[in-house]
């Protein structure tokens, strides 16, 4: 099975944006980011996504809802400043569903450490830029294959 990790698009400057951070909204740049996320997924039916409910997560899960006829489901857990655990076990649950996980900058790379501290091999450094996806391959339920692919623009 299959899951993805996806931290959420570009979204400006967080000191330019004056309203709360959870409402700032993907950029340009953001938009075209999140519309590619459709070719990394490429043939694999995704059967579930969760989100972080900042709105830039859940604007840059909307073209994979599109293409599944999918529902966003968002979680507090993947929000930032989330604990590890709670998030790891949403993570790990969407391998039956060849599912897709949105979330920060922060809480991400505590979920990479833990999925190769939990068996993972990875094609290289352990990184997450905006936009960027984690394929994380799973075997009876454990990660055992991670690859990165960079964000598209």
């Amino acid at each position: 099975m299959t899951i993805f990790l996806t931290r959420h698009a570009h979204a400006g400057k967080r000191s330019e944006w004056t309203a709360e951070d959870r409402f700032r909204p993907l950029s340009k740049r953001g938009n075209a980011q999140a519309n590619a996320l459709t070719h990394v997924v490429g043939d694999l039916v995704v059967g579930r996504i969760v989100s972080s409910p900042y709105v830039r997560c859940m604007q840059t899960m909307e073209p994979l809802a599109r293409k599944f006829e999918l529902t966003v489901q968002s979680s507090e857990a993947l929000a930032e400043g989330a604990e590890t655990d709670e998030a790891y076990r949403i993570l790990l649950e969407l391998d039956e569903f060849d599912g897709v996980a949105c979330s920060h900058g922060d809480l991400i790379p505590h979920l990479l450490r833990r999925l190769v501290a939990d068996g993972m091999d990875t094609d290289g450094p352990l990184i997450d830029q905006k936009g960027s996806t984690w394929i994380i391959e799973l075997r009876n339920g454990r990660p055992f294959l991670g690859r990165y692919v960079p964000p598209s623009a």
